[in-house]
């Protein structure tokens, strides 16, 4: 029997999603796998490991999953902070306001937070007071309050490697009454399309994608990672990894790609059992695990293409 994980994780994006949605939100999984996000892991600059698309950033899945789920919204950026604040400040007036990217490390609501850790974060923000903004913080911190200034400087994002400055959605609207299996039959194609590597697509130099970052995530590994890579895979990098994996299995399977939810489901299993060793110092077994996991991303592209092409053929 497959049991899909339900938890607490760094779902931050999709759980701010479902907080805006509300009554019609669709589930957090299938957020999570509309907007690319399973779909292909990635070696940014060569050094820096993530278990998402080669080019992909959460921004850019978004118009993908609101439009599969029958959703517009109207997104905004730029200017300076005082700018940014009064824009804010417009938007409370339809209701609250997704935010993001911000640099969570500036989140001093958050126990040991007290600068720039170069972590991307996102969050609704419900009021602006004269002194602090009041926001649902799907870190685990609902009604959380920061001083404005402190609110600013995180949402400049300075130190995040994506997105446009006080980057905010809002005026969010249901357009259309969509199941959840209509949103994936209607969003899955684009979704799985980030699984190609793009040569067309904005990234870093020395940036690589799918099996390749894998081997040369697993000989740098070999190597002695640094307590900053080791840091990195094992707070966040494995947990959310395995966590939309696991997540897109499920939703693979609900539409019928059974064989691709399971090479997905493998996946799945194969990052989260990175977990143990890479915080108990194991290397050799990260490094066999990361090699063993490299295959898996050339068999789910030739799964997902046999699949189009039996729906294609009636």
């Amino acid at each position: 029997m497959i049991t899909p994980y339900v938890g607490s994780g760094p779902y931050c994006y999709a759980n701010s999603f479902a907080m805006i949605m509300g009554e019609h939100a669709p589930s957090t999984a299938v957020i999570e796998t509309l907007s690319g996000g399973p779909f292909g892991m990635q070696l940014i600059g060569g050094t820096l490991p993530f278990f998402d698309p080669y080019g992909w950033d959460p921004s850019l899945g978004f118009d993908n999953l609101l439009s599969a789920l029958g959703w517009t919204s109207r997104v905004s950026c730029g200017g300076d902070a005082e700018q940014a604040l009064a824009r804010l400040q417009a938007a409370l007036a339809d209701g609250p306001v997704w935010v993001g990217p911000l640099e969570m490390g500036y989140f001093a609501h958050q126990p040991g937070m007290t600068g720039p850790i170069e972590a991307d974060h996102f969050v609704v923000v419900l009021e602006v007071g004269p002194d602090f903004v009041i926001m649902h913080d799907p870190h685990g911190h609902p009604y959380a309050t920061l001083p404005v200034d402190t609110f600013l400087k995180a949402w400049q994002a300075e130190t995040v490697a994506y997105g446009e400055p006080f980057t905010l959605r809002s005026e969010f609207r249901r357009v259309a009454a969509v199941t959840e299996l209509e949103a994936l039959r209607a969003g899955m194609p684009a979704a799985t399309a980030w699984l190609e590597l793009d040569p067309a697509r904005d990234v870093p130099p020395g940036t690589i994608g799918n099996g390749a970052a894998a081997e040369a995530l697993a000989e740098l590994w070999a190597a002695g990672p640094d307590e900053g890579l080791r840091g990195h895979l094992g707070y966040f990098a494995v947990r959310v990894g395995a966590r939309r994996l696991d997540d897109a299995a499920t939703c693979l399977a609900r539409i019928g790609l059974d064989e691709a939810s399971r090479v997905v489901r493998d996946q799945a299993r194969r990052v989260g059992a990175l977990q143990y060793p890479v915080v108990q110092r194991d290397d050799a077994t990260v490094v066999r695990g990361l090699r063993d996991l490299a295959p898996t991303y050339d068999r789910l592209r030739a799964v997902l293409a046999d699949s189009a092409a039996a729906v294609a053929a009636g």
